[in-house]
């Protein structure tokens, strides 16, 4: 199994929010829009990201920043730019004060910004919902990652740079599809290099011991697993397995089991027409009850509403 295509399965981007923003300096630009996940590359010019936890990073050409929600963060030509647009929820932009600006800065088919031709310009996506993304990529994903345009080729940004101009039959589709691309080079990318920082299970996947319990774990979260059942399973103590597991991916195994059972679990209450009954066995309940009372425990609500509201 590909522990990667695991995780990048939940990636379905659907009527994605994309836009190219064109500004001059000085500009500063406040994203206030609760979005799961959203993309920006640098197609001309320099930027800043700006988190509000952790250092200001500069964007050059064909660099890309992934940036895990729901925490508001600053795109600036430098650091040190008072923001003058906040964005919110529903991509409202507003200035400081209050006043709309949508429609003001519209500059023709998915761009806005101050003049066509402005000093910097940047792709943006934003998936408008934790479901299009999937819990096991938003587990995975730091706050703020960037991938340097030096550090990988990404044909897709030019396709979807190019896309954006097309008002053609089909394009919402073709733009989800490209935004989808985008981020799974990117983060493939990121995966394989030095400096990433993935969740503790993906890093445990090389291990003999503890992989080959994941690999079990993610292939069949219906079994019923035990910890003296995985320790069997992989040749060692039952104690022996147990620290392993725990040092290596963070958290101790029957965690492991409940998180990712329930990962599973809504991505089948999200993705199909399932009944609860029947997602509860697929994920190693014996009932929708047993279902209903872990997802409620782990994720604050039932699985009924998450259905309802994803």
């Amino acid at each position: 199994m590909d522990v990667l295509a695991d995780v990048l399965r939940g990636l379905r981007a659907r009527d994605a929010f994309l836009l190219r923003t064109v500004m001059d300096p000085p500009w500063s630009i406040r994203v206030c829009d609760a979005a799961p996940l959203s993309v920006t590359t640098v197609v001309r010019g320099t930027a800043w990201v700006v988190p509000d936890a952790g250092e200001p990073v500069p964007l050059h050409p064909g660099d890309v920043a992934v940036l895990r929600g729901p925490d508001p963060y600053t795109m600036a030509d430098h650091p040190d730019t008072p923001p003058q647009v906040v964005i919110h929820p529903g991509q409202r932009c507003t200035t400081l004060g209050g006043q709309d600006l949508t429609d003001s800065m519209t500059l023709g088919l998915r761009t806005w910004g101050t003049r066509p031709d402005a000093a910097a310009a940047l792709l943006t996506g934003t998936y408008d919902s934790s479901g299009a993304v999937g819990a096991g990529l938003l587990a995975a994903l730091p706050p703020l990652l960037v991938l340097a345009a030096a550090d990988a080729e990404l044909p897709v940004v030019a396709l979807l740079a190019a896309e954006l101009h097309r008002p053609e039959p089909g394009q919402e589709v073709v733009l989800d599809r490209l935004l989808d691309l985008l981020v799974i080079a990117v983060l493939r990318t990121w995966f394989a290099g030095p400096g990433a920082e993935p969740p503790g299970w993906y890093r445990a996947y090389a291990d003999p011991v503890v992989g080959v319990a994941v690999r079990l774990i993610q292939g069949d979260p219906a079994h019923s697993w035990t910890v003296a059942g995985l320790a069997a399973a992989t040749g060692v103590s039952r104690a022996a397995f147990a620290r392993r597991f725990t040092a290596l991916v963070g958290e101790p195994p029957m965690a492991f089991v409940t998180g990712w059972r329930l990962a599973v679990a809504a991505d089948l209450l999200r993705d199909t027409d399932l009944t609860l009954t029947t997602v509860a066995r697929r994920v190693g309940y014996g009932s929708p009850f047993a279902l209903s009372a872990a997802f409620k425990r782990l994720r604050g609500v039932s699985p009924r509403d998450y259905r309802a509201t994803a």
